[in-house]
């Protein structure tokens, strides 16, 4: 049974159409790429976790 994420990370997008987060972790080396995708997943799938703000309408900060 593959576990199921608690909480999907969602990026956002201008109204342009650009994901900046998606263009900075790709801007990173091969290293700093997976240690941040190693934290978003935690956020996925470790919900809910510490030293997070809920900013409002299902926005947090991590």
């Amino acid at each position: 049974m593959t576990e199921q994420k608690k909480l999907p990370a969602r990026f956002y997008i201008s109204q342009q159409g650009r994901n900046p987060v998606r263009e900075w972790i790709l801007e990173l080396s091969s290293g700093d790429r997976q240690t941040v995708g190693k934290d978003i997943q935690k956020v996925e799938f470790g919900w809910p976790i510490g030293h997070c703000a809920l900013l409002g309408h299902g926005l947090w900060e991590v």
